[in-house]
């Protein structure tokens, strides 16, 4: 995918890697258009960036979603890139688990996802053209300690997304997972645990538009804690879980929320 040219949707783009994402593309050429649920910091975005257009929406509103993506085909013709990249973080330990925590991380992580790819696909399989991206975590790659809502929904959003990737090509579109480790954003700012090669989300913004630039179907950063985190998706289940309960956060910053 060639940047300069695209038409590109991002969600989450009001701060952190959405906004990082939208200052990427834009340098190189794309039109982009920007989704998130505060309009304040979507316009003050659009009076810095030229080439970046606001369309308020919350990703949870599946209507919202639908007419989101077809006011930008109306406006430019089509659409080639989606970037969903809205979600959440909570931190959910044992003793404060709740069923109610859970459906809300789903609800922007999982459900929100899917609800922008349902409103983009229509139009991008009758093109036979397109890109989806969408923002997961490496947390997802394992269950990691006080992050049962987080981890769940990045497993499930990779999931989704290699699901969708099986059947992709035959449709000219392709789909592209972005696993990231710690990203220096509002949402990894309320940790109080050890975020070690956290990266800033200038950084994190390059490393997303060069991997869809290169065709990766991956973009996972930085290498360090990628390693780390492949490596404990092969550790048997009972050592996984033995290796939590003795080192507990020293463990959980291998892959933790961005």
């Amino acid at each position: 995918m060639r940047p300069a040219g695209t038409i590109a949707w991002i969600t989450g783009a009001s701060a952190g890697i959405g906004a990082a994402c939208a200052r990427e593309l834009v340098r190189r050429g794309a039109r982009v258009y920007g989704t998130a649920r505060s309009r304040d910091r979507l316009e003050d975005l659009a009076a810095t960036l030229g080439g970046f257009s606001p369309l308020p929406g919350d990703v949870t509103d599946l209507a919202a979603m639908r007419a989101a993506a077809a006011d930008i085909v109306a406006r430019e013709g089509r659409l080639d890139l989606l970037v969903a990249n809205a979600g959440v973080w909570r931190s959910l330990p044992l003793h404060r688990f709740s069923a109610e925590a859970v459906a809300a991380t789903l609800e922007v992580n999982v459900t929100g996802a899917a609800n922008c790819i349902d409103a983009v696909l229509p139009h991008m399989l009758e093109r036979g053209r397109g890109t989806i991206a969408g923002v997961a975590s490496l947390a997802g790659y394992r269950g990691l300690p006080g992050a049962a809502a987080y981890s769940a929904s990045k497993a499930a959003l990779i999931a989704l997304l290699e699901s969708l990737r099986i059947d992709a090509p035959r449709h000219g579109l392709r789909v592209v997972t972005i696993n990231p480790a710690f990203v220096d954003t509002a949402m990894t700012a309320r940790n109080r645990f050890p975020m070690p090669f956290m990266v800033d989300a200038e950084r994190a913004g390059r490393a997303i538009v060069d991997g869809l630039e290169h065709g990766h179907d991956e973009i996972a950063f930085p290498l360090p804690m990628v390693a780390g985190a492949k490596l404990m998706r092969l550790l048997p289940v009972r050592l996984h879980a033995e290796l939590f309960r003795r080192f507990g956060r020293g463990v959980s910053a291998l892959a933790g929320p961005r």
